[in-house]
């Protein structure tokens, strides 16, 4: 059982055995804040209100030493955006203001680029690539951090704009619905592609961008028609069993078209792909359009959840992206939103049950599945965690 305590023991040795980039060997590259120096100057520019800037200062040089990738794999996660994303969290070092008007340059200069692409997709009546519009890779995870940068930038509403005319319906299915599989299989193995309802990769990630966007009064035409045609889509599939609500991480072209899911229980409950991260989403576009029906209905998900010891099993990784810090940290966001005190509460429990070893045994460096991500999560900071689309 571990104590809070505990918890902010175990965040506190996996920072202090990250400060000096000269130890410590990232798995990813410099630019990656998935894997690289990046997202370890994210966890160090969240601490230094309380620490030292230097840590946070010598892991965003280390993240730029060999140069800034904007060219086409650059995303939210990786080059140009990652390193903007958390220089704008780290302005507090001095002298990044410079900096940051030429990451601007260059992210608003990414965008615009992969949104004229993908208007000439639209116009030519083609399927997305998830790519296009995920939140890892794609135009949902460049609006992420435009609305956080500066909301009011004309930047921002274009791909609000875009996220509204993706959800639009494509010759009868989802207008995010890709002709690949659900990790880039070609369209020869995953015959009729697959819709993807996770938050990392599928439909979840614009879903909360643009309920993100309307509770800051960031609103285009047709945002909140975008955001019931998504809620729709997820009624359609929901699954309501002994256990709760749940919805699948992916369907195939066969269960679109008979209308029938291939796997009947719950998913790992993750922030990616699981219950958290869905029913944040729809909590969010609850709270955007003043649902409160779904706004119940999303928080006794991850209430069912978090109660049954099935789904809370297969959690067996520390990090973000799979494991318990991106459970407990959607929780507590998810929570501190909730009418009732009930997922606070259930909150606590959980905490109680994690063991400190699972959160420290992992040493890679790794800010969605590693030690970093846990440091971040178990401060319980908001900002930071744009980059999740929880808040």
């Amino acid at each position: 059982m571990s104590t809070l305590d505990e918890l902010a023991s175990a965040a506190d040795t996996i920072a202090q055995d990250l400060l000096d980039p000269a130890t410590s060997q990232t798995t990813g590259p410099p630019g990656s804040l998935a894997n690289g120096a990046a997202g370890i100057a994210l966890l160090h520019a969240e601490r230094a209100e309380d620490c030292d800037w230097a840590p946070a200062h010598a892991w965003l040089t280390r993240a730029v030493e060999s140069g800034v990738d904007s060219g086409d794999a650059a995303a939210l996660f990786h080059g140009a955006p990652a390193v903007a994303f958390v220089a704008h969290g780290a302005t507090g070092l001095g002298g990044y203001q410079r900096a940051l008007t030429v990451l601007d340059a260059a992210v608003t200069d990414i965008t615009h680029q992969r949104l004229g692409a993908a208007h000439a997709r639209l116009d030519r009546g083609e399927r997305p690539a998830a790519a296009e519009f995920d939140l890892l890779r794609g135009l949902t995870g460049l609006g992420a951090h435009h609305l956080r940068r500066h909301p009011d930038h004309r930047v921002t509403t274009d791909v609000l704009e875009y996220l509204v005319r993706l959800t639009h319906p494509l010759d009868g299915r989802p207008g995010w619905w890709t002709d690949h599989g659900p990790n880039g299989q070609p369209p020869e193995r995953y015959p009729g592609g697959h819709g993807n309802f996770g938050m990392a990769h599928g439909v979840c990630g614009p879903l909360a961008l643009l309920a993100l966007a309307a509770r800051a009064g960031v609103v285009v035409a047709g945002q909140y028609d975008a955001i019931h045609r998504i809620c729709s889509w997820l009624d359609r599939w929901r699954q309501d069993g002994e256990t709760g609500h749940h919805w699948p991480e992916t369907i195939g072209a066969r269960e679109h078209d008979t209308g029938r899911q291939h796997r009947a229980g719950p998913h790992r409950p993750s922030w990616c792909y699981g219950t958290p991260g869905l029913a944040r989403a729809q909590q969010l576009a609850a709270l955007a359009t003043g649902d409160s029906a779904r706004k119940r209905l999303a928080e006794t998900a991850l209430l069912d959840c978090l109660g049954d010891p099935a789904q809370q099993a297969q959690i067996t990784e520390p990090g973000l992206c799979h494991g318990v810090a991106g459970l407990l940290h959607t929780t507590w966001r998810t929570a501190a939103d909730a009418d009732s005190p009930e997922l606070t509460r259930a909150l606590a429990v959980r905490l109680s049950t994690v063991p400190s070893t699972l959160l420290t045994r992992q040493s890679v460096p790794e800010l969605l599945d590693g030690g970093p991500g846990v440091a971040l999560a178990l401060r319980s900071r908001t900002g930071w965690d744009r980059c999740l689309l929880v808040g």
